[in-house]
């Protein structure tokens, strides 16, 4: 199967520097790049030995792949372009990577660094390998590295540190995953398999549907198990405001058709109030989520 080497771009307003010592100094590299939790430099023989440095990467439940590289970093301090080239492999049978090889290259531009990296590997587990990786792994790197890399641009120019980054992408993945959970049983359970639980009754008591509350309910119920899935693969804002707007919606409805569904346990205010709450905490993450989308992910 052919495929291409993998390529990111972004470009940071800062001077090569600062760039540089973020990406080459191994304590500050591991902490803005997902696809590394430990880098470590091994000892050189001699000064002019490529620098060989030990990686790990955690792929949960205690799980970690390890590998080994060299690296040849080249730093022109006259505003010229710099490089980094390195090689990577790892003898882990459970890494879908065997080896690679690859580049950063560090351009100055009016405004800033284009800072760019372009990199290949071979994989293991044969035909299976190539198309795990091909369906899987390759666009998860992708992803990955270019959500490092607005990661590492968000910390250069807006001094937001790659762990509150982090923390915030993982409380709105929870934010979205939760939702998503109870909109998918809300429309599921009571309004599609068990209609005799209260919720058509509700729409009886309403008077606007003469007679075609259970396909009302239906409908409905089909429109919050498709809302709740988009919730869970999509992550935008925009999806939280219409959250919200639904909630508000569905509790004025509710106001209007029996009141007295208030006054019982669980009721749509405690639950919809909770899950506007939730939606707040998304939206106020937003604006530390770095976005894969800020880079370019195919070379012209």
């Amino acid at each position: 199967m052919k495929r291409k080497p993998l390529y990111i771009e972004t470009k940071i307003e800062c001077d090569l520097d600062d760039l540089w010592t973020k990406t080459q100094e191994p304590s500050l590299h591991q902490e803005w790049d997902l696809r590394f939790s430990e880098i470590s430099y091994l000892p050189k023989k001699n000064p002019t030995d490529p620098q060989e440095f030990l990686y790990s990467t955690k792929i949960g439940l205690g799980i970690k792949v390890n590998g080994i590289g060299e690296s040849v970093a080249t730093k022109t301090k006259d505003s010229g372009e710099s490089t980094s080239v390195l090689k990577f492999s790892s003898d882990s049978k459970i890494s879908i990577i065997k080896q690679g090889s690859g580049y950063w290259k560090y351009v100055p531009e009016p405004g800033g660094i284009k800072f760019f990296t372009g990199y290949d590997y071979k994989t293991r587990w044969g035909l299976l390998g190539n198309l795990i990786d091909k369906l899987i792994f390759r666009p998860l790197m992708i992803w990955a590295t270019a959500w490092s890399f607005d990661c590492l641009k968000n910390w250069i120019e807006k001094g937001l540190h790659p762990k509150q980054a982090i923390t915030a992408q993982l409380s709105v993945l929870l934010v979205h995953l939760v939702l998503g959970i109870v909109w998918i049983y809300q429309g599921l359970i009571p309004k599609v398999l068990f209609t005799d639980t209260g919720e058509i009754e509700i729409l009886r008591q309403s008077g606007l549907f003469n007679g075609k509350e259970e396909k009302i309910l239906t409908i409905i119920g089909v429109a919050e198990i498709a809302f709740g899935v988009s919730l869970i693969f999509i992550q935008r804002k925009a999806l939280q405001y219409l959250n919200i707007l639904g909630l508000c919606l569905l509790t004025v409805g509710a106001i209007f058709s029996d009141f007295m569904i208030f006054t019982l346990p669980f009721n749509p205010f405690a639950l919809n109030i909770s899950m506007i709450a939730l939606s707040v905490i998304a939206i106020l993450n937003f604006s530390y989520l770095p976005k894969a989308s800020n880079c370019i992910t195919k070379q012209k």
